[in-house]
């Protein structure tokens, strides 16, 4: 199975002023940002990560940056692992947007929002899902893969294979530099790892290999009918 690990961006101040950071440039991860990176990247460091992938938002370069710096390995820009469009409503206060009446679609009917100038979520859960899908492709079954991302768009994939309505996507809590552990195999066969995770990573088990049994020998009995021999 391809292990696709799912991390989210490091902190930035714009959470704590509740404003809808979206696409806005210019927005860095806070001291404390800085630290989950690093320590996200010092949760990865044991595993035989073979690629790092990363939303081209600053936020989420530099958390993949830390990590590409512990792991040795370059950044590979992901648009279509980027944050939703937001549209009108992007750098608008929170209090403000949550008096508006679409508000209550986006928390409660998520697959009837369509943000005004920007996304529908069922779009961006569309195009989350595609992008898993052609990572876990081009790779190979026992391969790990960092993708660093947000937390809309880790908990729309995530809802998507755990086939949880996308109405129902909000009840999964993806926090800052938290990890969730995706595993895809060939055959089609989907298993959920971790969900927002922030303990130590150990790499999956290899799969263990099936032995031949031995050939059965046959010999005629007196009576001429096959008798197996044990």
């Amino acid at each position: 199975m391809t292990t696709i690990l799912l991390v989210r961006h490091g902190e930035n101040d714009w959470v704590k002023k509740h404003r809808l950071a979206g696409w806005i440039e210019g927005i860095h991860l806070n001291e404390n940002g800085r630290q989950q990176a690093t320590a996200a990247a010092e949760r990865l460091a044991p595993l035989p990560v073979k690629a790092l992938y990363s939303s081209p938002v600053l936020r989420c370069r530099e958390t993949a940056d830390a990590i590409a710096h512990r792991l040795n390995l370059p950044v590979n820009t992901l648009d279509s692992m980027g944050e939703v469009r937001y549209g009108e409503w992007e750098g608008k206060k929170i209090r403000k947007l949550a008096q508006k009446k679409e508000w209550f679609t986006v928390q409660f009917y998520p697959s009837r929002m369509q943000f005004p100038g920007g996304e529908s979520l069922r779009a961006v859960q569309m195009r989350g899902v595609e992008a898993i899908e052609a990572l876990a492709q081009s790779h190979d079954d026992q391969d790990i893969i960092v993708v660093v991302s947000h937390a809309d768009i880790i908990k729309l994939v995530l809802a998507y294979y755990l086939g949880v309505h996308i109405d129902l996507f909000q009840r999964i809590i993806v926090s800052p530099a938290s990890v969730s552990v995706l595993h895809l195999s060939g055959n089609g066969v989907v298993r959920i790892g971790r969900v927002n995770d922030d303990g130590p990573l150990q790499p999956p088990p290899k799969p263990v290999k099936k032995q031949k049994k031995p050939k059965e020998k046959s010999e005629k009995s007196d009576n001429g009918d096959t008798a197996v021999a044990v």
